[in-house]
């Protein structure tokens, strides 16, 4: 691709109804390792990525309190870099899982765990109301009601803004909706991991105004090499990744992507994405994709 990268490039999505974001954003989770046990990042390289990526008309980034590698974490990170943050800056975060000091995962937080989650991120990137949080669902937890009314109350008491949910299915999702809005899911979802109930889910979050946010849009364990990303790369002088990352944009005008790197050469790569245009014949190719070659 030879477009000038640009975020605006993929248009906007009006989160909780009024607020316009690109709908081609960033994660923050590899900003402070490659993966959870390391290696450790370039924390100059990571501050010049996060400067970049709001150059390139970024609006739109999703971090984690417990995106932390051993002293560097995402959140501070983004402080670094960007405070004070530009108004138009949408910060997401999550709350729900914890980790311990060394990185191992703790059990789902409790009402009081959240409420510490919640402040810590208020203190870790210099706020005084978050943007949006995601209550993120660990497997274990059957119900989200309690943990979510805890958020919800915090939502009232003004230090977050808007409520999201993560890791749920839509019995999960219309259990958060019955105690207060919810403006955001984000599920794991890429052109290799969907199935019927993934694709119910995203339909039904664009019809009533829902972000759709995938988390792994690029299947979270490198770019796959399978021959139909190659063919439809090909014609479009792209690369595998971007296409995985425009086939995202296109499924839907409720997905907002949110691809994360540390690098500076895939963050202009990713963003370019964003004026990348599959067509019918593209489409139906990938829509075969059910599964990297090996």
């Amino acid at each position: 691709m030879t477009t000038t990268p640009h975020a605006s490039a993929a248009g906007t999505f009006p989160l909780g109804g009024g607020l316009p974001v690109s709908r081609m954003g960033f994660g923050a989770m590899k900003l402070p390792s490659r993966d959870w046990g390391g290696p450790a990042c370039d924390p100059e390289q990571s501050l010049r990525v996060l400067r970049r990526a709001v150059e390139l008309g970024v609006d739109h980034i999703d971090t984690a309190w417990f995106y932390f590698f051993r002293d560097v974490s995402a959140n501070g990170l983004i402080r670094r870099a960007l405070h004070p943050y530009r108004d138009d800056l949408v910060i997401a975060t999550k709350v729900g899982p914890g980790r311990e000091p060394d990185g191992a995962w703790m059990d789902p937080a409790d009402r009081d765990g959240l409420r510490a989650a919640v402040h810590r991120n208020l203190r870790e990137l210099g706020v005084e109301r978050l943007d949006l949080v995601y209550l993120r669902r660990l497997p274990s937890q059957s119900s989200i009601a309690e943990p979510f009314a805890a958020l919800a109350e915090l939502r009232e008491e003004g230090l977050i803004r808007r409520l999201g949910v993560s890791n749920v299915d839509a019995a999960r999702l219309a259990e958060a909706e019955a105690i207060a809005p919810v403006v955001a899911v984000q599920n794991r979802y890429s052109v290799l991991e969907h199935d019927e109930a993934d694709d119910r889910l995203l339909a039904d979050c664009a019809r009533r105004g829902i972000a759709f946010v995938p988390f792994y849009p690029l299947g979270g364990t490198g770019v796959p090499d399978h021959p139909a990303l190659r063919a439809v790369a090909e014609r479009h002088g792209a690369t595998r990744a971007q296409v995985m990352v425009a086939w995202l944009l296109a499924l839907s005008p409720a997905i907002l992507a949110i691809p994360g790197t540390s690098s500076p050469a895939h963050l202009e790569e990713n963003v370019a994405a964003a004026a990348l245009r599959l067509d019918a014949a593209d489409l139906a190719e990938l829509a075969e994709l059910t599964a990297p070659a090996n």
